[in-house]
């Protein structure tokens, strides 16, 4: 089942990114794919037309997904998926069937969900008779059913009922077990909750006609064929059926009834001479199962006489330049069969390919050869003619026989020099130590075939008498100077051709044919240098190539080997200033560990040479990849301040980045924000990084409350607590309120507050366990209605019993909180001033030094209250201070 999936994944799901299906969220997962279901159909069910569409996506339990795909098992994976739409019918063995529906792993680890569908026992419907003729030697007995009906199912188990001899599984050999009526049962057993079927059978065998075999009849013309006027055709068969008739398939007019069984060979010869007679011999069928019978006989009359594999020789082939003194003669040579000796009269014609010229000669044959001499006048160009036996006759003979030649033919060539003075030569230019390709063509009489030349070199490279040999086709010759002939460089090498011999025929002719041959220097890589850097595994690496000289465009072969192993790679690159680069691709470079780059050979692009490269290696190292690391999602508190460095893994070789394809590494003092963070692992000695793995941030904060206008103020009569101040806010979760912004103390709610202090009000959220920026509030207490009167104190006790040891009027703060209070003696002089920041007198002179030590003594005093508010007079009255 895995294959089948990694098939699916790999058909549907290629394009899917390696780092999703490895950190794809887990809450993510879910089933897609449906319950594994079954279904089980038996013999009555499944001559339904029901079951040739049945919805297997119907059958699945859960809740499947519909984009899914159905994978038949029971079949190779190239051909295993299809849509889901099952015919049962199509099924041909009682068995037990799954089809696995799958869905896409990204999407949910339960991504797979089977159904099994149980097909149960279904013999057929018998038919109701059945013949075979006993000619047959293979009968398959899933014949005998109900063509019209649905098949039975294959997996069943034949039995006989009769016999069991030629019974192999569904076939017997009637012609084996011969005429009679024969009885089978078909078996398949029982599957799941279907029960065992059978199906009976009956075969008849009936026997065909025997029309024997046939001993044809072969005859020489000059044998006694009177004694065979009489022949009864029935002699010439073996284990023949009695009863037949016989009719003619050549007419001789020798059977004149279907009765008639005889023939006079001497008449048949006498009236219609030699050749093949040929008779047939049917026997009629009893039963329409059998066809008739029939056999061939043949009379065969042949004559004797017979020169097939017969020879000619005509002598002999000759150069154009013999004409004038050649002469020609011709033996004719009997083949395998005997030629009588005597006098024959032979004709024979000479085609020269457009003209067919007859000729006649009589001569003897001895011992089975007759020579003749040729007119050379037909032959007097060159060309090749074709001399052919058309007829031999013994001229003693009457005519009675007419002789088989067969193919008598012989071909005299008369060949002409070659000549290659005017021929279309191409060299071209060849790099040093390589073979010169020279091709001759154009204006040549070359036919095709074997050559030799004579050849000189002259000029930059020097050679005498040369001779090499070659072969034209189609009128074109290919051949190589060798390089050993040419190591100099240069554009003056003379190549002339003085003699060529046609090596088929032995013309030979002579030449004055010359071709300038360039010879092209090699690219010089003596100083060539390599620098290849350590690379990591999964990146290209660059190759430097330095010391080319002026080299402009070269095509390198290099190779790798070690941990990468690459052979023979080419690659085409522009030099400048006798440096030049190239990227090995990455997938050359697919294993860590230590590779040497070797530089095979170096080709000059510009003039087409290449040259071996000799000890040009350089090693370097493809370094591993740290292992992706583990990252965990991270979850804080706004006011936590948490930063790069809360988040695992930490450490100096991790780096960690705001972006899958950010390239800036983010400090680790950086504070964190709700979003997705990448981490990567970074070898500090290689360089080399893993993947990136992203890490959920998820940074909780709760809303800042908000003060009401005003909400500051309250009017310190009220005695207004924490509380008082919440209500005066808004907040959606739990506010708290602390003395201090940090390392404060918490308030409860009913703590009263103090004018002119500064709280600090959090919002505070039970399901992240965060709090909000703080509110920071000053609370002000003066925010009171006037009142028409107040409690002024008319004397204190300042003794230090902490009983009214103060003058102080109560909640002047709040009401007046611009107040400013007078004391004075009565000489009228100013003993203290006080306001909100000072509201209490406690008789000491801490205004002005009047008595002893600052003590003001018991006696009456004089105060002066201004409220400043509203144009409001001063009150003046009067105290008494009693220690």
């Amino acid at each position: 089942m895995i294959e089948k999936l990694l098939y699916f994944i790999e058909k549907y799901f290629v394009t899917v990114s390696f780092f999703f299906l490895i950190f794809l969220s887990s809450n993510s997962y879910s089933q897609c794919a449906g319950e594994d279901a079954s279904l089980t159909i038996c013999a009555d069910d499944l001559i339904k037309d029901s079951s040739k569409t049945i919805n297997l996506f119907d059958l699945l339990g859960g809740t499947p997904s519909l984009d899914g795909e159905w994978i038949d098992n029971s079949k190779p994976l190239e051909v295993a998926i299809f849509d889901g739409i099952l015919n049962a019918q199509l099924l041909r063995n009682s068995d037990v069937y799954t089809y696995t529906y799958v869905q896409d792993p990204s999407v949910c680890s339960d991504n797979e969900a089977t159904v099994t569908v149980k097909i149960g026992p279904y013999t057929g419907v018998p038919s109701p008779n059945v013949s075979v003729c006993d000619d047959v030697t293979s009968f398959n007995l899933f014949l005998a059913f109900d063509g019209t009906q649905l098949a039975p199912l294959q997996n069943g188990t034949w039995t006989g009922n009769t016999t069991s001899v030629t019974l192999s599984g569904n076939t017997i050999n009637p012609k084996l077990l011969g005429e009679g009526n024969y009885s089978y049962t078909y078996t398949i057993p029982a599957l799941d909750s279907c029960p065992e079927q059978s199906a009976s059978i009956s075969v008849s065998v009936f026997r065909k006609p025997v029309p024997g075999d046939p001993m044809d009849l072969l005859l020489c013309s000059n044998v006694n064929l009177a004694a065979y006027n009489n022949l009864n055709l029935n002699n010439l068969l073996v284990g023949e059926d009695a009863g037949g008739k016989w009719t003619e398939l050549t007419a001789t007019g020798q059977i004149t009834s279907s009765i008639d069984n005889k023939v006079d060979v001497q008449a048949i010869y006498n009236n219609f001479g030699a050749g093949v007679y040929s008779f047939r011999y049917t026997v009629t069928s009893n039963n329409p199962i059998c066809t008739d019978s029939y056999t061939d006989v043949k009379i065969i009359i042949e004559d004797p006489i017979d020169f097939t594999g017969s020879t000619l020789m005509v002598n002999s082939d000759i150069c154009e330049d013999q004409i004038p003194v050649a002469t020609y003669s011709a033996t004719l040579t009997k083949g395998p069969q005997p030629v009588p000796n005597g006098n024959y009269d032979v004709a024979y014609s000479i085609n020269n390919g457009i003209t067919n010229y007859p000729f006649t000669v009589n001569g003897n044959f001895t011992n089975g050869i007759f020579n003749f001499s040729i007119d050379k006048s037909y032959l007097q160009t060159v060309g090749d003619y074709t001399f052919t036996i058309t007829s031999i006759k013994n001229t003693s003979y009457y005519g009675a026989c007419t002789n088989t030649l067969g193919s008598i033919t012989d071909v005299l060539s008369i060949n002409p020099l070659p000549r290659i003075n005017n021929a279309t030569v191409v060299i071209d230019p060849v790099c040093k130590g390589m073979d010169a390709q020279v091709q001759l063509s154009g204006n040549t009489n070359l036919t095709d075939g074997n050559y030799r030349i004579t050849y000189n070199l002259s000029g930059d490279n020097t050679a005498a008498n040369q001779q090499l040999d070659f072969t034209v086709a189609s009128g074109v010759a290919n051949f190589a100077i060798p390089a050993n002939l040419i190591p100099n460089v240069g554009v003056n090498t003379v190549f002339t051709v003085t003699n060529i011999v046609n090596l088929t025929t032995g013309c030979s002719n002579s030449v004055a044919l010359a071709k300038l041959i360039t010879v092209k220097p090699l690219p010089n890589v003596s100083a060539a240098a390599l620098s290849i850097n350590n690379i990591c595994l999964g990146q290209t690496a660059t190759v430097q190539l330095t010391g080319l000289g002026t080299l402009a465009n070269i095509t390198i072969d290099y190779s790798l080997s070690d941990s990468n192993v690459v052979t023979n790679q080419n690659v085409t690159l522009n030099v400048a200033s006798g440096n030049t680069s190239f990227i090995i691709p990455a997938s050359a470079l697919a294993n860590s560990g230590n590779t040497t780059f070797t530089l095979n050979s170096v080709l000059d692009n510009g003039n087409g040479c290449s040259v071996v490269a000799l000890n040009k290696t350089k090693a370097f190292v493809v370094n591993t990849v740290p292992v992706t690391p583990p990252g965990s999602s991270f979850v804080s508190c706004k006011n936590d301040l948490a930063s790069i460095a809360n988040l695992t893994p930490s450490g100096p070789q991790y780096q960690w980045f705001d972006s899958v394809s950010s390239t800036t590494v983010l400090n680790t003092s950086t504070l964190l924000v709700t979003g997705t963070y990448y981490v990567k692992e970074v070898n500090a000695t290689t360089g080399c990084e893993s993947g990136r793995i992203a890490v959920t941030v998820t940074i909780n904060e709760s809303d800042t409350p908000v003060l009401a206008t005003d909400g500051q103020n309250f009017c310190g009569l009220d005695n207004p607590t924490i509380q008082d101040l919440s209500d005066k806010t808004t907040a959606d979760d739990t506010l708290v309120w602390f003395d201090a912004a940090e390392n404060g103390n918490q308030l409860n709610a009913s703590s009263l507050l103090t004018n002119g202090k500064t709280y600090y009000g959090f919002n505070f959220s039970n399901s992240t366990n965060c709090y909000s920026d703080a509110l920071e509030v000053t609370v002000v207490l003066s925010n009171c209605e006037e009142t028409p009167d107040f409690f002024i104190p008319d004397g204190f006790s300042p003794n230090g019993d902490t009983v009214n040891d103060t003058f102080r009027i109560p909640t002047i703060e709040f009401i007046y909180p611009d107040f400013t209070l007078e004391i004075y003696n009565r000489y009228g002089n100013l003993l203290f001033k006080g306001n909100k920041s000072k509201p209490a007198w406690d008789g000491r002179n801490s205004d002005y030094k009047v008595g002893i030590d600052g003590i003001a003594p018991n006696g009456v005093y004089f105060y002066v209250l201004h409220l400043n508010k509203g144009n409001k007079k001063p009150i003046q009255g009067r105290l008494y201070l009693n220690r």
